[in-house]
């Protein structure tokens, strides 16, 4: 890109963007201003030159962008072109400024906009950037038809379907009409408001558009496709096929001229329907518009504003349905006019009346619910109404029974400690590797989940273990290689059940790169894999080759697993953390090939242990709709919610005082090296502009979701924690929530808008400049003591300790790691089996003499918010010296005025001579 055309697109250049939507965006920004410049200055002279100049690289920037837009669509941007070189600048400045501020306002959805300043209708319009605006019109979305045509032919297949609009049509859409096959996939990677895709005989291989950011699309999709292999009469199946890959939300139509015997039995991906060399537009128009509107419907939100509507009689519980309780009141109006009627109309707790059970789900409950799992790709999906700390108990009760091993990630949410306290199995904690300079655990690796289950195997203890448990992403943003994971380790254990807590992640399943880690994707992905021919090929080899291989061999091996083994995978989202739901709203997925037969009974009992017989029906209905919304524009929002977060990066990077005081934390400072294979250290370089993620999702063991900015604050003098709540919330009311003792972290979300991340630099800058002010009136004992303080948040950091071991009270045996958390659990009930030891250098020293101290209880400093003990756990000197140098607010579990609480010698006695 030439300096010039970087300067038009304020500094920025093609490889800053994520998101070609936003690069396009940016374009018609920078053209407005362009033009506005040519109607004030005028078109003559040198700066007219460069100004016209300027412009015609804006327009030939645009070019290719435009091919796969509908809006303003071909012929309008044509002839925008024509009115640039004619100088007709009055009238270039009136359309760009139209055609800019629609695409901003999406007013181009709601109504025509017309371009022509002589248009009647052409006066601007106050409710395009009203929210109530969006509810003036029917939904719009555009459909994507694949097809070598000539212009006229396009005009006349546009014609066609504008033709068969009719009145009752719940939807209304436009055509955008590209080649070939490689427009298609790049039209899909970067068009969200394309809905639904028309493939026709006519369609080529090759596209001619030759733009970077375009091409990088096209190569993230069709990398391991031998497309080029194809012959023509494929590329219809085969653009079916990528489509369903890459955004399996999408509703295709394939018309051939082939017969129905050639295309039986192919696999066409979401194919809807097979046209055969017909052009019916009506029936081709109400099947799109069907498709979208499955994905559209809500049927427990349908049906809670219709139980609304009706007049009922309340003679049960809940004073508050129907708003009577308030209405009548003199004292809480104001609960009533702040909340509005709505939502006490639909307060129930009936069961009928055209609504559902949550626990026993039969009508519009149940169809949420199953399209919940068609969006999520889960073979069976379950609405939760009181968070995913209740999905993972229900999760572990229905799978593990007392006895049972499991391996956790020490690391995870404390729902899953208790979970292996309420289920009685035997704990195998898994360390992650730690990240001492920032007082934060990154992942566990593969070869340590390896190493533990071949210990286990050679203990002859496989037969024991049960599940493996592990979040991702984890809360930091690091995310696992899921396919592989489950790859190796049902190459050691075949029937092994995998727990995936996706509680930040739900929003994951909508981007193709992300899609590729999460659970349900790779359960489908290994489903497929373990049927193919090839694959039975691969294990046998390998089988041959690994004969009699000691660990070592085996560790260093990528495992291939037995065709024979089962698929069995779950993961529990917090919708409500990363998608549009109320609080507390989450859901359980499950691709399960063992659950109608040996887990749907027991996954129902444990449902209904810790379920509420009075579910929250708001909750169940917000989970509803925020369904909805991912099937329709859950890929527009995550790719602008990945594009805040590198706007929010470059913007902190960049920065030279920001750099004073703050570090940005990339991909190489949480992930060492040996587990980037890619090498890849930073997605986004300030030099270098954006990577291309998706050979570094593909290929590395862990990858750090971008959407996670980990900020490091040690050279403000300020640990997280502070900085967190004096600082950003009460100074500036910016809310986070994680913390280490020298970072913050903030995500972006579907709803962050590039407002808000403007705000947060400006906050940055603003608190910058007040440190530089403040050291520059500062004493020379106040420098020191600065000094000293950032020095002991960035060198002085306690080293994270690793899990030390259950004692053997609680182990059935030395040889394995196993230990039984609920025994020891229960046995601290009894305070005569406790005693409490005051935390001092006495303490300290008796460790180091020998004596074996044994915690009683979860103990959990925030931040960083991980246990570091938990029941039955000894306690070693590591673990007392990074309690000793926290400086945190609060210890869960630890109380300072009693002392560090341990079983007495007794105690463990008795309770090993029972075991």
């Amino acid at each position: 890109m030439s300096e010039g055309q970087k300067a038009a697109d304020g500094g920025q250049s093609v490889s800053d963007y994520y998101s070609a939507a936003q690069l396009r965006a940016d374009r018609w920004s920078a053209l407005r201003e362009a033009t506005e410049s040519l109607l004030v200055k005028g078109a003559e002279g040198r700066a007219g030159e460069r100004l016209v100049a300027e412009a015609q690289r804006l327009f030939e920037a645009l070019a290719p962008i435009e091919a796969y837009w509908a809006f303003p669509g071909p012929s309008a941007f044509d002839h925008l072109r024509r009115l640039l070189e004619h100088r007709n600048i009055e009238d270039l400045e009136f359309s760009v400024r139209r055609v800019a501020r629609a695409l901003t306002s999406g007013a181009y959805r709601r109504r025509t906009v017309p371009l022509g300043r002589d248009d009647a209708e052409a006066e601007e319009v106050d409710d395009d950037i009203a929210l109530d605006a969006r509810n003036l019109g029917k939904p719009y979305f555009e459909v994507l038809i694949v097809d070598r045509m000539t212009d006229q032919q396009q005009r006349w297949l546009r014609t066609s379907l504008q033709r068969m609009r009719r009145d009752e049509d719940q939807f209304i859409y436009e055509a955008v009409i590209v080649p070939s096959l490689e427009d298609a996939l790049i039209a899909i990677l970067f068009n969200h408001n394309i809905q639904a895709v028309v493939v026709r005989p006519g369609l080529t291989l090759k596209s001619r558009i030759t733009l970077p950011i375009l091409t990088r699309y096209l190569g993230s999709v069709s990398g391991e496709e031998d497309v080029d292999a194809l012959a023509p009469g494929e590329y219809g199946p085969e653009l079916c096929r990528l489509i369903a890959k890459v955004r399996p939300e999408l509703d295709a139509y394939l018309i051939t001229d082939r017969s129905a015997e050639d295309i039986a039995g192919r696999d066409l991906g979401r194919c809807r329907r097979v046209f055969y060399n017909q052009e019916d537009f009506l029936e081709l128009h109400l099947n799109i518009l069907r498709g979208v509107n499955l994905r559209y419907k809500t049927p427990f939100f349908s049906a809670l504003k219709e139980y609304s509507k009706q007049p009922t009689g309340v003679f049960h519980a809940m004073p508050i349905s129907r708003g009577k309780s308030v209405t009548r009141s003199h004292w809480i109006q104001d609960m009533g006019a702040f909340y509005g009627p709505n939502i006490f109309l639909a307060e129930t707790s009936a069961t009928s009346g055209g609504l559902d059970s949550l626990l026993e789900p039969r009508g519009p409950i149940k169809e949420a619910q199953e399209a919940a799992s068609r969006a999520f790709g889960s073979k069976q999906t379950f609405f939760a109404t009181n968070g995913t700390s209740t999905c993972n108990k229900i999760v572990v009760q229905a799978l593990v029974q007392p006895g049972d091993i499991v391996l956790v990630d020490r690391d995870c949410h404390k729902s899953h400690h208790y979970g292996m306290v309420l289920s009685g199995a035997n704990v195998v904690y898994l360390d992650s590797y730690p990240l001492n300079e920032y007082s934060m655990y990154g992942a566990v690796p593969l070869r340590e989940i390896k190493h533990q289950l071949l210990k286990l195997k050679a203990a002859g203890k496989l037969d024991q273990v049960r599940m493996l448990l592990l979040t991702n992403c984890t809360f930091d943003g690091l995310v696992y290689d899921v396919e592989r994971v489950m790859q190796e380790c049902l190459a050691i254990k075949p029937d092994l059940i995998f727990l995936w807590d996706e509680a930040w992640f739900a929003f994951a399943r909508f981007a193709p790169t992300y899609r590729q880690r999460t659970a349900m994707n790779a359960a489908n992905v290994l489903r497929q894999l373990l049927r193919s021919p090839e694959h039975a090929k691969a294990y046998e080899k390998q089988q041959a080759k690994l004969e009699g291989a000691d660990e070592a061999t085996l560790l260093k091996t990528r495992l291939i697993p037995d065709p024979r083994a089962r698929v069995r995978v779950y993961a529990t989202q917090s919708t409500h953390k990363t998608l549009t739901s109320l609080r507390q709203g989450s859901m359980i997925h499950v691709n399960d090939q063992d659950f109608k037969g040996e887990v749907e009974q027991a996954f129902h009992e444990a449902y209904m242990t810790h379920t509420s017989t009075s579910p929250n029906y708001q909750i169940i209905a917000s989970l509803d709709v925020g369904r909805r919304q991912v099937e329709l524009e859950g890929f527009e929002f995550v790719q602008r919610q990945v594009e805040a977060a590198m706007a929010m990066r470059r913007a902190i990077a960049s920065h030279p005082l920001l750099r004073k005081y703050f570090r940005l934390l990339t991909s190489g400072d949480m992930i060492p090296e040996q587990f980037r294979s890619s090498k890849q250290a930073k997605y986004n370089d300030p030099e270098a502009g954006w990577n291309d993620i998706w050979d570094v999702w593909t290929g590395d063991e862990f990858v750090l979701d971008p959407t996670r900015i980990t900020l490091a604050v040690g050279g403000t003098g300020w640990d997280g924690d502070t900085f967190k709540t004096r600082i950003l919330m009460d100074k500036y009311g910016i809310q986070i929530n994680k913390t280490s003792r020298n970072s913050v972290l903030f995500m972006t979300n579907i709803g962050t808008t590039r407002s808000s991340v403007a705000y947060l630099i400006e906050v940055l800058v603003e608190i910058a400049r007040d440190l530089d002010d403040l050291l520059d009136d500062a004493s020379k004992m106040e420098r020191i003591a600065h000094e000293r303080r950032v020095k002991s948040l960035i060198e002085d950091v306690p080293p994270l300790p690793d899990f030390s071991r259950f004692h053997d009270a609680f182990r059935a045996s030395a040889e394995t790691a196993e230990g039984d958390i609920r025994a020891a659990f229960f046995l601290a009930y009894d305070e005569d089996n406790c005693d409490y030891l005051e935390f001092d250098d006495k303490l300290m020293a008796a460790v180091d003499a020998g004596r074996e101290l044994v915690s009683t209880s979860f103990i959990i400093p925030y931040p960083p918010g991980f246990p570091i003990l938990v029941p039955g756990q000894v306690i070693s000197r590591e673990i007392l010296a990074f309690m000793r140098a926290l400086d945190v607010s609060e210890i869960h579990g630890y109380r300072a005025e009693l002392g560090l609480r341990v079983f007495t010698d007794e105690a463990l006695a008795r309770h090993a001579a029972t075991r």
